[in-house]
Formats: structure tokens, C-alpha cells, sequence
């Protein structure tokens, strides 16, 4: 795989072709990244189809018109610079409700893990930042150098999944005593005596996923993003969502069997299930074996696709 690729986008065609894309419909990227996506819906377009590409970095659509990704020129297209947990608001403000179809790609691009000033990965030595919006305040090092050592221990838990979260969070407390943790190498020094030696690469990702996921807020992003979704879609309209984190992929698959985070599936008088989708998929999609040995990355995504129901139109 190329060094300097921008990202390459998982189960592309099974997203694409998940969406039913429809060729005057109206239809959104909320994580536009290398622009793989939204490429391939634009495909499907016609003159009177629409689609509007969400994303926090301006790297991103930096990249996508250098390359020759997607055109500046194009009249179906509007980049919105911004994070999709805002999508209602934009929607409205560039008109574009109902929309006929949603993607979300959640995993992060490989442009964020390999440049080392953005300090996404333990890979590489550089700044402990990990914003996905360089224009943001809080970044990495804020966390781990002002939150309470119990404020520490809850993320890597709850976000990193770490059974020893105290331990790390104690350690982390403990060496910024005597110099700020900085620099993502700084705090690889810290975590690795903590790592059990034949899992030390996955233990050091789960603790940088857990500050990442906090960084940014992710999951808050998405609970508000979801629940957006469902208001501007269009009664027929589908959702594709990747997901590459247990987390995230419980509260996708929550929200689209039940309409609700805690997919808490209503009913009726007579006892029948009320939600406001279908699943088109009953089993989650994930990538073969081929497409794993190109795009490594993609071995855990996890690809859940619903359409809107036609009894659940919003007022």
C-alpha cells in the first residue's frame, strides 16, 4: 500500500450499492475523508442528483481537489466544512431536507495515523494532539496532563476497553508530576511497561483510541449525528454506516433495530415491534478475505445498512 495515501475506503462497493443510490436523489457523506465515497455516489448521479460531503478537516477536502478526487466546479456538490453531529442544521442551511440517503464511514483515515504531527498513532514520535479540527482548543496532551487520575481511568476503560485503566491512569498521573506528557513517544514510555508483552501494539492502540475518542468527542458526535439522521431522511431513504470499534458499533446497531441509543425496541397494542427502520441487512457486512489482504485496515469494519420506514414520517 502506498505511503501517501489519503485513505481507502472500506467495503466500498457493498456501501454503494447498499444505499440504492438513486440518480435525482439528494444524499450525504458525513465523513468525507479521501472522498472514495463520495466519489462513487457522485457517479450515480445525474445533473438534478445532489450530494453534500461533511468533514471537520480541512486537510481532507485539501487533498480530494489537489488529486483531482473530486471538482470544485461541480454543481451536484457542496463540501460543508464541519462536524456531522451538526448535520441537521446544516442540512437546513443549505436547504437539502429530506435527503434520500446517508453514509458514515466512522474509521480514521490513514492520513490521521501516518502523519506524524497529527500524534493519532504510537507509531510515530510528534506532538500529542489528535484533533480531527486542527481548530479546536483541547487536544491529547490537555487530557493527559490535566484530568483527574479517576477522569483517566474512565476513558481508557470505557473507550479503550482496559482492564488495567487504574494502573495506566495512575502511571500517567505519576510521570507528569515530573515532566507534562507532550509528545506521543513521552507517553509510549509511560504505557509500555504496562502492556502485556504479546499484546503491547493493541494495548498501546486502545489507549491513543480511548484519548482520541475523547479528543473529539466521538461518541457524543455520533449519538447527536444518529439521531439527526432520522429526522431529515426521507420515508424510503437508506443509512450505511461503517463501524470499527465495539462502541460504536453497539450504539449503530442499537439505534438502527430500534430508533433509540438504548435500542429499546417499542410496540405496539399487540405486541408487534415499532421501529422507525428496516434493516437491509440482518447480518452485519464485513470485508473478505481478498479486500483485507489490500487494505488491511479494513478487517475490522463492520457495515450495517437500514432503510426509513414509510410509517414513521416526521412532522
Amino acid at each position: 500500500m502506498p505511503d501517501n495515501v489519503y485513505h481507502i475506503p472500506a467495503l466500498l462497493s457493498e456501501t454503494i450499492n447498499g444505499l440504492a443510490v438513486k440518480s435525482n436523489g439528494t444524499y450525504v457523506d458525513v465523513t468525507f475523508g479521501g472522498g472514495g465515497h463520495s466519489g462513487a455516489i457522485l457517479q450515480q448521479l445525474d445533473q438534478s442528483g445532489r450530494l453534500l460531503s461533511f468533514d471537520q478537516d480541512m486537510d481532507a477536502y485539501k487533498n480530494a481537489v489537489e488529486c483531482g478526487v473530486m471538482n470544485v466546479e461541480d454543481k451536484r456538490w457542496q463540501f460543508v466544512h464541519g462536524n456531522f453531529r451538526y448535520l441537521k442544521n446544516f442540512l437546513r442551511y443549505y436547504d437539502a431536507i429530506p435527503v434520500d440517503g446517508i453514509l458514515a464511514d466512522l474509521g480514521v483515515s490513514f492520513h490521521h495515523f501516518d502523519t506524524s504531527e497529527r500524534g493519532f498513532s504510537f507509531r510515530f514520535p510528534g506532538p500529542l494532539d489528535m484533533r480531527m479540527n486542527q481548530e479546536a482548543g483541547k487536544t491529547a496532551a490537555t487530557i493527559v496532563n490535566s484530568y483527574t487520575e479517576e477522569q483517566l481511568s474512565d476513558i481508557f476503560y470505557l473507550y479503550g476497553e482496559m482492564k488495567n485503566a487504574r494502573q495506566i491512569a495512575r502511571a500517567v498521573v505519576r510521570a507528569r508530576y515530573k515532566q507534562q506528557i507532550e509528545r506521543t513517544e513521552q507517553l509510549t514510555e509511560v504505557l509500555t511497561p504496562l502492556c502485556g508483552r504479546d499484546k503491547e501494539k493493541k494495548d498501546l492502540a486502545r489507549v491513543f483510541q480511548a484519548l482520541r475518542i475523547e479528543v473529539n468527542d466521538e461518541m457524543g458526535a455520533l449519538r447527536e449525528m444518529l439521531v439527526a439522521a432520522l429526522e431529515v431522511m426521507r420515508p424510503g431513504g437508506r443509512i450505511a454506516i461503517l463501524t470499527y470499534h465495539s462502541l460504536e458499533d453497539r450504539m449503530v446497531k442499537n439505534f438502527l433495530r430500534a430508533g433509540n441509543i438504548e435500542g429499546k425496541v417499542e410496540k405496539d397494542f399487540y405486541g408487534n415491534p415499532l421501529s422507525p427502520f428496516t434493516l437491509i441487512n440482518n447480518k452485519v457486512i464485513t470485508a473478505s478475505e481478498e479486500e483485507t489482504q489490500r487494505n488491511p485496515r479494513a478487517r475490522s469494519a463492520k457495515l450495517r445498512i437500514a432503510m426509513k420506514n414509510e410509517e414513521r414520517m416526521e412532522k
